[in-house]
């Protein structure tokens, strides 16, 4: 049985690869608690928190966040360690490429199917449902601009493109497969291309400076700088739908924190991912805060908590 200990936050400021030591902070932690890994970003540290707040609220246990950690593949390498029992956000498109290995799929429904299975298999964890959300590329134009222009899909840019500039993250722009040269066959090619530093693609789209950028779908700065995201019609980025993994010792021991999980799915929207990274990015909200404030909005989805609350 897991003993409850008072919570506990971890930072972890560097990357830990494959290198078979234990997360720092965490090679003497006691294993008696839920201990939740999340990436270094507001939307990983949100939906932590309302593990967190959700598994406090009806179960016995207590939960021990494990922040900024570097990347997935820190997160994966965490969990089959054991220095993690459940990590908050994992992106099928990241995995598949990443801790499985495998060529990239456009398939939102396909992707989910192979990584849900081959996680079972390979590692001994459950990849539970999405979220809800995605965090995949996206393309991104003014507000302004679509509804001038009837625009709602990248494809609807087509007759315009040879006039508009396109600002890219500077990794995105060389990516092999579905990088530019990709999307070039797939869509059509761009006036001008300005590859840049990520962060500056929003503020650059507001300003007037880009026509058109490459967003991450899942931004605060798109509501931030009212940019509206285009549908990939031709579903040439891969899905990074996202979910929590959680393994199969803990879910054998505490089985309701599956029926938590389930509750979950579905129940945040890209949209609604932008606005609460919005609050956390732009208002500066602590992400503990954004989560609770989110969860009681939502009546904790109907669940009267361990006490009846």
């Amino acid at each position: 049985m897991r003993k409850k200990i008072g919570k506990l936050v971890i930072p972890v400021l560097v990357l830990i690869m494959v290198s078979g030591c234990s997360l720092p902070g965490l090679a003497s932690t006691t294993t008696d608690t839920v201990k939740i890994g999340m990436l270094g970003t507001s939307e990983s540290e949100i939906i932590g928190e309302i593990l967190s707040i959700m598994i406090e609220r009806e179960t016995d246990l207590d939960t021990e966040p494990v922040t900024n950690l570097g990347s997935s593949i820190v997160q994966h390498q965490g969990m089959i360690r054991g220095d993690l029992d459940i990590t908050s956000t994992r992106y099928t498109g990241t995995d598949l490429s990443g801790a499985l290995g495998m060529d990239p799929i456009t398939d939102p429904e396909k992707a989910m199917e192979i990584v849900q299975r081959e996680f079972q298999k390979r590692f001994n964890e459950t990849w539970a449902d999405s979220y809800g959300f995605e965090n995949s590329y996206s393309v991104a134009v003014t507000t302004e601009f679509a509804e001038k222009n009837n625009i709602k899909t990248v494809s609807d840019l087509e007759p315009f493109a040879s006039d508009l500039r396109f600002g890219v993250d500077n990794a995105w722009i060389n990516r092999k497969g579905d990088g530019y040269e990709g999307f070039k066959q797939t869509y059509f090619d761009f006036g001008e291309v300005f590859p840049m530093n990520v962060g500056l693609v929003y503020q650059a789209a507001s300003s007037g400076h880009m026509d058109v950028v490459l967003a991450y779908s899942s931004d605060g700065r798109i509501k931030e700088f009212d940019l509206k995201v285009l549908e990939d019609d031709k579903k040439f980025f891969p899905p990074y739908d996202a979910s929590p993994v959680i393994s199969n010792e803990l879910l054998e021991e505490y089985p309701e924190i599956k029926t938590i999980t389930e509750k979950l799915s579905g129940k945040i929207s890209t949209e609604k991912m932008q606005e609460l990274n919005y609050k956390a990015d732009v208002e500066l909200m602590n992400p503990h805060q954004v989560a609770k404030e989110f969860l009681e909005a939502n009546n904790y989805f109907a669940s009267a908590g361990k006490g009846g609350n």
